[in-house]
């Protein structure tokens, strides 16, 4: 992990909440040795985080209200999730007749820490078979009653829906045989308490071959100012206390985590033992300080809030300071 950040006058405050954490190192991103106990002590849930976004719950659906601004976001994150499969679909079949309206068609999709279902149901009108699981119940009753309003997100007599919903941490999901295409996770590492358990568990519920996407905030105080100190504390956009800064994780720590991890081999998957030996490949190739990501490899994109339009933007490639903030990280699981 990179060494501790140095704060300035005002982001060295947030170190004195209640909330927050310093022992960064507690949450390592980077480790050796994997504990492939999911159920053991080092789940991600952090049952605080849960109670708060569960208080929130009613909330989801108010495009004015607590979660305005991932309303806001959550074009930008389907366009880049459509943009992504859809590079890396015309790479492998460069003849196919592929479209960006069609590329998640038929997809197994899971979104973990789903909330309220804002991004499940963009998936699954995308024609996703889409699968959304948070660890709060609120929000699972939430979302499901929201689907369930909509004709085409709710089972009839044509077929099942495209669209469930399951109370559930990701973690219990290991022990079952299905893995996913796709697998997103949207504003949910900043919450949980291990990111290296959290990161594995979304790894290993990928099909070979498949599909991660992240969507986070990375640790500076350029973040700490707009996220916390302007959106919690000044505006009152965000209720105090949903982020905590030492839980950010820059970009920088995600594509070394993944040039790390080396994925448990799916061979004895139909006995589920968790004693797997473990695939050679990284996830990610480039060496260690390297700024460089193949573009079939990795990705990572700023995300960047005009206040003037109101309105999130997906930032160009490589573009300088745009992964200060919020920002949006692909990367795909190695064959096997």
């Amino acid at each position: 992990m990179s060494s501790p950040l140095k704060l300035s006058g005002f982001a060295r405050a947030q170190w004195n909440r209640p909330s927050c954490n310093p022992r960064i190192l507690w949450r390592p991103l980077h480790t050796q040795h994997w504990n492939n106990n999911p159920t053991g002590s080092h789940g991600s849930v952090n049952s605080d985080e849960i109670a708060h976004f569960s208080k929130l719950s009613s909330e989801w659906w108010d495009e004015q209200g607590e979660f305005s601004f991932l309303h806001k976001m959550n074009p930008v994150r389907m366009q880049f999730i459509r943009d992504k499969l859809l590079e890396v679909a015309r790479d492998e079949n460069p003849y196919a007749e592929l479209e960006g309206g069609n590329v998640l068609k038929g997809l197994d999709v899971l979104d973990v820490g789903c909330g309220g279902g804002l991004l499940s149901e963009s998936l699954a009108r995308m024609g996703a078979n889409t699968l959304g699981i948070d660890a709060s119940e609120a929000n699972i009753a939430i979302a499901t009653l929201h689907s369930a309003a909509d004709p085409k997100l709710s089972s009839s007599v044509s077929g099942p829906s495209s669209l469930s919903y399951l109370h559930a941490p990701a973690e219990t999901l290991l022990t079952q045989r299905k893995r996913y295409d796709v697998v997103c996770s949207m504003e949910v590492l900043e919450h949980v308490d291990n990111p290296s358990a959290f990161l594995s568990t979304c790894a290993e519920l990928l099909k070979p071959g498949g599909h991660l996407f992240l969507s986070t905030i990375s640790r500076t105080p350029l973040a700490y100012a707009l996220t916390i100190l302007v959106a919690e504390d000044i505006l009152r956009k965000v209720t105090s206390g949903t982020h905590t800064y030492s839980k950010f994780v820059k970009p920088s720590e995600l594509v070394q985590y993944f040039r790390d991890y080396r994925s448990p081999s799916l061979a004895n998957l139909d006995s589920v033992t968790h004693e797997h030996s473990l695939a050679s490949r990284p996830w990610i190739s480039t060496p260690k300080f390297s700024t460089y990501l193949p573009r079939l490899e990795a990705e990572l994109r700023g995300l960047v809030y005009n206040p003037l339009q109101g309105r999130w933007h997906l930032a160009p490639r490589d573009s300088w300071g745009a992964l200060e903030c919020n920002y949006l990280f692909w990367v795909r699981k190695p064959k096997e």
